[in-house]
């Protein structure tokens, strides 16, 4: 089966249009409607129905569409990869989740690039569960997420534990309190705003208007990350506000909207507006990952590695180092 057939077809189908596909492809009418044809000859199957307009698939097209569109996307990616393996670049792509950057991720990135004075470092905002696919893609070289990830062709690291703190409003009664329980922050909106949620096995559905008034059968049924950590402790909110990202959950918090927890990391933003104060419970944490592929690794890795490793014992962090 000829590549040029599929890559005509699935141009067509993406597109929905002979012409907007004749000018991506830079072929003539009759040329891509000659791939098609050998195409569905070849196969013994109609995929486009001629007789309609605008331009549709047969069912059969559509389901064809679908694993033609995933087996580009694949071979597209692999070229990449290789061609990254036979000329190693100088750039290393790096995806991140903001509360990384507020960490020691820009004094990583700086020692990196004073051990390899020739690599260019490019950044990349991109949440946990999309890093994996970036991987893939070769959209990005190397992640740092918040969450585990299982996938035969990724390498994923955990760093460290980073411990949540309390992030109040600076008018908030608990502010002259030394270390907090969470049951004492149930009575307040509690601010949420992970896009990705833990791997619970039965996660339940929540209003989050009225979580108090759901019947949780355990904490491990509750797959936000924040609400788990409540639920741990028997601690239910008893109303809630999702929002998009951390800072936006930390502008609310500096409008006394509410209260929210973040990891330990973010404590110096706002800090006019936000008092922010330790929880009791020694498990309230969240972990630190480095993702890569497996095969290409980016020949920057070990470096970048070694050097939060440095970082890490220099400032007495205890982390978890990999073989």
């Amino acid at each position: 089966m000829q590549l040029k057939r599929l890559k005509a077809f699935h141009t067509i189908a993406q597109l929905k249009s002979f012409s907007d596909a004749i000018a991506v492809t830079e072929l003539s009418q009759p040329t891509l409607s000659r791939l098609v044809k050998q195409l569905e000859e070849e196969i013994g199957v109609e995929l486009i129905d001629r007789y309609h307009r605008p331009l549709q698939l047969t069912p059969a097209g559509l389901f064809f569409y679908g694993k033609v569109d995933a087996i580009l996307k694949e071979l597209d990616s692999t070229i990449t990869l290789t061609q990254k393996m036979a000329h190693p670049p100088d750039t290393l792509n790096i995806g991140f989740v903001p509360s990384v950057l507020y960490g020691l991720l820009p004094t990583i990135i700086s020692k990196t690039k004073q051990r390899l004075p020739n690599l260019d470092v490019h950044l990349k905002d991109i949440s946990s569960f999309k890093q994996v696919n970036a991987l893939k893609a070769g959209e990005i070289d190397v992640g740092f997420g918040r969450f585990a990830h299982y996938d035969a062709s990724i390498k994923q690291l955990l760093l460290r534990h980073e411990r949540y703190v309390a992030a109040l409003p600076n008018t908030h009664p608990l502010i002259n309190s030394v270390d907090i329980h969470l049951s004492e922050l149930q009575d307040y909106r509690v601010i949420l705003y992970h896009q990705t949620h833990l791997p619970a096995s039965n996660i339940k559905s929540m209003n989050s208007q009225s979580i108090n008034n759901e019947n949780f059968d355990s904490p491990a049924l509750i797959g936000e990350p924040l609400l788990h950590l409540f639920a741990k402790q028997s601690a239910w909110p008893h109303q809630t506000t999702t929002v998009s990202d951390v800072q936006v959950a930390l502008g609310l918090v500096a409008a006394g909207e509410g209260i929210t927890l973040v990891p330990d990391s973010l404590k110096s933003v706002r800090t006019e507006q936000i008092i922010y104060r330790k929880l009791v419970h020694e498990d309230a944490t969240s972990p630190i990952y480095l993702c890569a592929l497996n095969n290409p690794i980016h020949p920057a890795f070990d470096i970048l590695l070694e050097v939060i490793y440095e970082i890490y014992e220099d400032r007495g962090i205890t982390y978890r180092r990999s073989s």
